[in-house]
C-alpha cells in the first residue's frame, strides 16, 4: 500500500503510474472521499474537543452544587452528533480505503514504459540455445514415454492441470528442492518451512488481497483460510507487525513449499506440460533490506537465483519488465527465462522483485535505524526456482536421439548416482 500523505500529495504522478501500467483506479472518487473523510475527522476532533470542556464544566458545577441539567443535555447532544458523524466516516472510510487498496505500486525510475511483455527489455543472455541433431521433443512427451510423468492419471485424481511424478521423475523433482536448498544455504540464506495454509491477513500483506482473490483457492466459506500461491506469502509476514534492527539487515531466507494458483483468466493457455499448473512445488528467496540498498539486493538475489541455472547448464535469458507487464506489488522485476528446445523459445522460470516498501507498509514491517527513528523495510523476494519448470527444461535441454535424459553433473548426487533416465529406469 502507498503512503496516504503521498497519495494525497501526487495524485497526478499516480494517474501516470496507472496510465503507464494500464491499469484503472478512480482517483478522482478517491480525492473527493479524502476530502469527505478530512472534513469529517476534523468535525469529529472539534466537537470531541467541545464535549471536554463541557466534561468539565459539569464538574465545576457539580463541585459548586449548582445545577448542571443543561450542560448535560448540550453535551449529549454533542455526543449523539458524534456518532453519527462517526458512522459516516465509517462508512466513507470503506469506501475509501477500497480504493487505496486497489492502487499498485510506484514503479522505480528504470523501469522501462510498455503495454506489455512484447516491451520488457534484455538484460543479458547465458548459455547458447540447444541444438539437436534431432527433431526435439516437448518435456510432456518424454516424460510419458519414460513414464515419469503422468497427466492422464492426475486428470483422474483431480482434473485437469495437475501431474503425477513417478519413479525417477519424482526423485528429480526431490533432487531439485534439495540442490536448491543446500546451494541456497551456502549463500546465506536460513531455510524456512511455513505453513502452506495461511489466513486473510497474510495474504493482504504481500498484496494478493483484494486484487488477486479469484486467482487463489480458499479452503472453505466459513473461515478466512487460503492455500498458499508461493512461499513469498507466508515468509514475507513472518515479520508481520514486528520492528527488526537495522543491523539484523538485510534478513535473507530460502523456503520450499508448494504452490497453489486458480490461474483464473489463462484458461487456453499452456495446457499441456507443466508450464500452468494448478500445483507446483517452488524454492523461494525472500529479503527483508535497508532502503538505501535494496537494488543492490535485488541484484544480488536475481544472481542467486541465475547461479542455479547456470550450475544445471540450462541457457537462459535475464529481462527487466516493463511498466505496463509489472505485478501489482513490485517497483521492478528482473524475469529470468530459460530456453524451452521444443518451444524454440525462452519461458519464465523466476521473477525476481523488488518491492521496495509496498508490502511492508501493508504488514506493518518496520525496522528501527541507527537514530532509533522507525521505518518500513523493503521487501524482496524472488524464485529460485520453480520446480516443474527446471525439471521440464532439464528434460527438454538434456534429451537424447534415444529418449534417455543425462542428468546435470551436480544433480547426480542427488539421484544416488545415476546419471541417465531411460525407458528401463524405475
Amino acid at each position: 500500500m502507498l503512503d496516504l500523505k503521498f497519495i494525497r500529495e501526487n495524485t497526478d504522478r499516480i494517474r501516470d503510474m496507472l496510465k503507464k501500467r494500464g491499469t484503472d483506479v478512480d482517483i478522482d472518487k478517491l480525492e473527493i472521499l479524502d476530502r469527505e473523510r478530512r472534513e469529517l475527522i476534523s468535525k469529529v476532533e472539534k466537537l470531541n474537543s467541545e464535549k471536554k470542556k463541557l466534561g468539565k464544566e459539569i464538574g465545576l458545577l457539580k463541585r459548586e452544587g449548582k445545577d448542571a441539567t443543561e450542560v448535560m443535555a448540550k453535551m449529549k447532544e454533542i455526543s449523539n452528533e458524534i456518532d453519527e458523524i462517526n458512522e459516516n466516516l465509517k462508512k466513507v472510510e470503506e469506501d475509501y480505503f477500497a480504493i487505496v487498496k486497489t492502487i499498485p505500486n510506484m514503479f522505480h525510475k528504470s523501469v522501462p514504459i510498455g503495454e506489455d511483455e512484447s516491451a520488457n527489455v534484455e538484460v543479458r543472455r547465458w548459455g547458447e540455445p540447444s541444438c539437436f541433431t534431432f527433431k526435439a521433443k516437448p518435456h510432456w512427451e518424454i516424460g510419458e514415454e519414460l513414464d515419469i510423468i503422468d497427466f492422464k492419471r492426475a486428470a483422474k485424481i483431480t482434473g485437469s492441470r495437475f501431474a503425477v511424478m513417478k519413479g525417477l521423475g519424482a526423485r528429480l523433482e526431490r533432487a531439485l528442492i534439495n540442490f536448491m536448498l543446500d546451494t541456497h544455504i551456502k549463500k546465506g540464506y536460513r531455510e524456512v518451512l511455513p505453513p502452506f495454509i495461511v489466513n486473510a491477513k497474510t495474504m493482504y500483506g504481500t498484496g494478493q488481497l483484494p486484487k488477486f482473490e479469484e486467482d487463489l483457492f480458499k479452503l472453505c466459506t466459513d473461515n478466512d483460510y487460503y492455500l498458499i500461491p508461493t512461499a513469498e506469502v507466508p515468509v514475507t509476514n513472518l515479520h508481520s507487525g514486528e520492528t527488526l534492527d537495522s543491523n539484523e539487515l538485510p534478513l535473507k531466507y530460502c523456503s520450499y513449499t508448494p504452490c497453489f494458483r486458480a490461474e483464473a483468466g489463462s484458461y487456453g493457455k499452456d495446457t499441456k506440460g507443466l508450464i500452468r499448473q494448478h500445483q507446483f512445488n517452488k524454492v523461494e528467496l525472500v529479503k527483508f533490506a535497508h532502503p538505501k540498498n535494496s537494488y543492490e539486493e535485488l541484484e544480488e538475489l536475481t544472481k542467486d537465483a541465475e547461479y542455479i541455472l547456470q550450475q544445471l547448464g540450462l541457457p537462459y535469458r535475464v529481462v527487466v519488465l516493463c511498466s505496463g507487464d509489472l505485478g501489482f506489488s513490485a517497483a521492478k522485476t528482473y524475469d529470468i527465462e530459460v530456453w524451452v528446445p521444443s518451444q524454440h523459445t525462452y519461458r519464465e522460470i523466476s521473477s525476481c522483485s523488488n518491492f521496495e516498501d509496498f508490502q511492508a507498509r501493508r504488514a506493518g514491517i518496520k525496522f528501527k535505524d541507527k537514530d532509533g527513528r522507525k521505518r518500513f523495510v523493503h521487501t524482496l523476494n524472488g524464485s529460485g526456482l520453480a520446480i516443474g519448470r527446471t525439471l521440464l527444461a532439464i528434460l527438454e535441454n538434456y534429451q537424447n536421439e534415444d529418449g534417455s535424459i543425462t542428468i546435470p553433473d551436480v544433480l547426480v548426487p542427488y539421484m544416488g548416482g545415476i546419471t541417465k533416465i531411460t525407458k528401463e529406469s524405475k
